[in-house]
């Protein structure tokens, strides 16, 4: 037996019933792929086995890259001329295991294409462990901002050319801006080359920073804080906290003590799961985006309103979600069904979608919209807001060949990279 395979049988020995195994080795670690059927398409969640490493066509030649990816649903992207060699899903770098398989398929893949990276594509979160891998290169080092690369992860697999920039609607659940804030619901204006910030999703103070993502509450209650709504006891995310861990949230709150802002529509999401009822705490990632969009009511035709407020010195317009929470609230409290709640608030996000790019449009004459982001992954959100915005007059682009979350993000860093490289050669 091989040490690998007493491994598995000593560390997963309690979760599985039975083990396959070989006298073989397994050389190249492969997850299965997982896509599924959308609008006569195939919208891949995981891209692995079955599609990886066939190449995904860039829309111009470039130098060879090596673009490391992102944190979680990890994969990364080898460029040689005009295409894009995109790994099998890596997963989690959250481990040393992970982080050992992540180096040697790299090597593998390397070798495999005959490709020596002369630039490395990095995010801008210097804890990622691939961005620290990054820079235990010797390469040069382009940092491409993690919604900028979902965007342009999606403008490269449609082979959109670089003189051609297009509106982008990211949403996500994290991704770390230039200021600092933990971005998320955003609304960019961009080519490969460079991005404007157009509007984003009000930024909300998220007690505990990651530790706010297993519990929804203490996302609804910093969203009912910043939309000034009382914390009343009624409501299910007040209910979920003790007197204790409310006076303490409510001072996290009000002296930003280990409360990053954040702009993440992943985050509202999650708010939204909370204050209607549905869920106080998860066990895996999105589960309360999951769960709300299960109980959305297909024939449901009411909207939640959110507000477009105009900047000020030119910085981004900001997307209020207090209108789409006092209105939830008084459904709520008129008793209201769920299934309705979760429809309304759907459709309050695809007409705010729509609302702000056609103000995009409005002063950048830009037709061509690209979803992108793993709230994209929302079948419902998908379907509701495409037939808007192809209403209101506009190309829209979503994925097709990548995934939209951050198992793509590895195609937008390469395509920036190589963009950027072109440019200055």
């Amino acid at each position: 037996m091989s040490p690998r395979d007493q491994h598995a049988l000593e560390h997963l020995g309690k979760l599985a019933d039975a083990f396959l195994l070989h006298n073989r080795e397994i050389h190249i670690r492969c997850d299965d792929s997982v896509v599924r059927p959308l609008e006569q398409r195939i919208q891949p969640l995981r891209r692995s086995r079955g599609y990886a490493p066939y190449p995904v066509p860039l829309p111009f030649k470039g130098p060879q890259v090596l673009a490391v990816g992102a944190e979680l649903k990890n994969t990364f992207c080898l460029t040689r001329d005009s295409n894009a060699f995109m790994s099998q899903h890596i997963g989690d770098m959250s481990n040393y295991d992970a982080l050992r398989s992540y180096e040697h398929s790299i090597e593998h893949l390397s070798n495999l294409f005959r490709i020596t990276p002369e630039i490395i594509a990095h995010d801008a979160h210097p804890d990622y462990m691939a961005t620290r891998y990054a820079m235990s290169r010797p390469e040069r080092k382009i940092v491409v901002q993690h919604h900028h690369a979902h965007l342009a992860s999606c403008l490269a697999e449609h082979k959109i050319p670089p003189d051609q920039p297009a509106i982008g609607v990211i949403f996500d659940g994290t991704g770390l801006g230039p200021d600092g804030a933990i971005w998320g619901g955003e609304v960019l204006v961009s080519d490969y080359a460079k991005y404007d910030r157009f509007a984003h999703l009000r930024y909300v103070p998220l007690p505990g920073g990651d530790a706010a993502t297993l519990r929804p509450y203490r996302t609804a209650l910093a969203h009912l804080w910043a939309a000034g709504i009382a914390w009343d006891a009624d409501l299910p995310a007040y209910t979920a906290a003790n007197d204790e861990e409310r006076t303490i949230l409510r001072q996290q709150l009000e002296k930003r003590l280990n409360a990053p802002y954040t702009s993440s529509m992943g985050r509202l999401f999650d708010a939204v799961a909370s204050l209607a009822g549905i869920l106080q705490a998860v066990t895996y990632e999105a589960q309360a985006a999951i769960w709300l969009e299960a109980q959305v009511n297909p024939d449901e035709t009411g909207v939640y309103p959110f507000a477009l407020e105009a900047p000020g010195n030119g910085s981004p317009r900001q997307i209020d979600p207090a209108p789409a929470l006092h209105a939830l609230l008084r459904d709520r409290r008129a008793g209201v069904p769920v299934p309705q709640i979760a429809a309304r608030f759907h459709n309050g996000v695809a007409a705010m979608i729509c609302e702000v790019c056609q103000l995009a449009r409005q002063h950048t004459d830009i037709s061509t919209v690209a979803l992108s982001g793993g709230v994209f992954q929302n079948t419902t959100l998908h379907l509701k807001a495409v037939p808007l915005l192809e209403g209101a007059g506009f190309t829209v682009l979503t994925h097709e060949l990548v995934p939209p979350n951050d198992g793509g993000l590895a195609l937008g860093q390469a395509a920036i990279a190589a963009c950027a490289t072109r440019n200055s050669s």
